[in-house]
């Protein structure tokens, strides 16, 4: 058996994806109750067509869950960027401060994308 690879001292050393992943515990509770919000809207949506409600009445929630939806991808987007300037900032190795603004910059292409 391998011994284990020695800790790195470097803050800003590539972390495991478990870690980047939409931060801190209020981020996370945060976002988790907009999804759920959201997860509502849509159900209703689905009663509304279901109950043959009329189509402007569900295009005006399907436009409300459209929004949130943009509200939630910015605040992650606005997550991973302090994250990334974190780590960018905390390490002396040019590299990998390019490498987190490589990163920060894909987050948001994939945010206009949409």
């Amino acid at each position: 058996m391998d011994p284990p690879a020695p800790a790195t001292t470097d803050p800003g050393a590539a972390t495991p994806a478990a870690q980047r992943s939409a931060s801190g515990p209020r981020t996370r509770r945060a976002l988790l109750g907009r999804l759920r919000r959201i997860e509502g809207q849509v159900r209703g949506i689905a009663r509304m067509v279901d109950g043959d409600a009329d189509c402007i009445e569900i295009l005006t929630q399907v436009a409300a869950v459209t929004h949130a939806l943009e509200a939630a991808a910015l605040m992650l987007v606005d997550q991973h960027l302090r994250d990334c300037l974190q780590r960018g900032a905390a390490t002396t190795l040019a590299d990998e401060q390019t490498k987190q603004v490589e990163q920060a910059l894909r987050a948001v292409e994939r945010l206009l994308r949409t």
